[in-house]
């Protein structure tokens, strides 16, 4: 249990990070400061999807290895 919330504690501090590859940071300095911070919170935003579909498996699989 202990090693969920220090995972669940740094999936909330990452999402500060940047979260873009080499193009993505070159179209989002070519946007602007106020469109890139968007940019970069629409990579976060779908990246969220599938890492909590894996975490989600992920729980269920640690749940039924404990039974």
């Amino acid at each position: 249990m202990k090693s969920l919330r220090i995972l669940f504690f740094l999936s909330l501090t990452s999402l500060q990070s940047i979260a873009q590859c080499s193009i993505c940071t070159k179209t989002a300095a070519q946007i602007g400061e106020e469109g890139g911070k968007g940019f970069n919170a629409g990579i976060l935003y779908l990246a969220a999807m599938p890492f909590g579909i894996a975490g989600f498996i992920a729980y269920k699989w640690w749940k039924s290895q404990q039974q």
